[in-house]
């Protein structure tokens, strides 16, 4: 039985970043998938709050929610650090995580689920964002320097679900060489390390999957 377990589904971003964190450390864990149209009793029991993946559970303690989880990681298994060790660098390290989560994700998540004049107002917003990150990228192979580390792995979903799967979907192209060459040239980098390819989810499956959403989205959203 391993001593580390890992509660997620097969499509989840957030879930991903822990496979990869667990990966990069070399931290073998057991895989437990849910359904989340029908919860598993264990992850209720623990996660009773959020009732959501990813849950990591160490010892038989749970750690919730991805970027707590990727903390905790990085200060149990300390090999190949996430986290740089200068307070001032941790902590913009945390800042730029968080504005993917609070801003980049939710911008581009509008663009994808809307269509029309909605769609490209949220195109802008989502190209605003992203600029701050081609600039955060200035001088840079990944967002921490030369290795990649939190702020990557917290951004990573970028480089499939919206640079790929979103893009099959909609057609839409937000991140672009042409605009974006610095986060274009991270995108590259980031897919072809071996432990971030080696667990991608099946692209044809995620494709399915979010065009589903997409269409379900756009009918709520249509004219009675």
């Amino acid at each position: 039985m391993a001593e580390v377990k890992l509660f997620r589904t097969w499509s989840s971003p957030f879930a991903l970043r822990i496979v990869w964190a667990l990966k990069l450390k070399g931290v073998p864990y057991e895989t437990i998938y849910e359904d989340l149209s029908n919860k598993s009793p264990l992850l209720l029991q623990y996660n009773p709050i959020h009732k959501k993946v990813p849950v990591l559970v160490h010892n038989g303690k749970p750690i919730v929610e991805s970027f707590v989880v990727l903390e905790y990681i990085d200060e149990t298994w300390k090999e190949n650090p996430l986290l740089p060790e200068d307070p001032l660098e941790r902590a913009a390290a945390r800042f730029w995580a968080k504005f993917g989560d609070d801003k980049v994700l939710p911008s581009i998540w509008e663009s994808f689920t809307s269509d029309g004049k909605e769609q490209e107002e949220a195109i802008v917003k989502a190209k605003e964002n992203l600029k701050y990150l081609e600039e955060e990228l200035k001088g840079k192979k990944f967002f921490g320097g030369e290795k990649l580390g939190f702020v990557d792995i917290a951004l990573g979903w970028l480089a499939q679900y919206e640079s790929s799967v979103f893009e099959d979907v909609t057609g839409m192209k937000l991140l672009t060489e042409e605009e974006f060459p610095l986060l274009s040239a991270w995108k590259l980098t980031f897919a072809d390390a071996p432990i971030i390819k080696d667990n991608w989810p099946s692209r044809d499956k995620l494709v399915a999957k979010f065009q589903a959403i997409r269409e379900d989205h756009l009918l709520k959203k249509a004219p009675k």
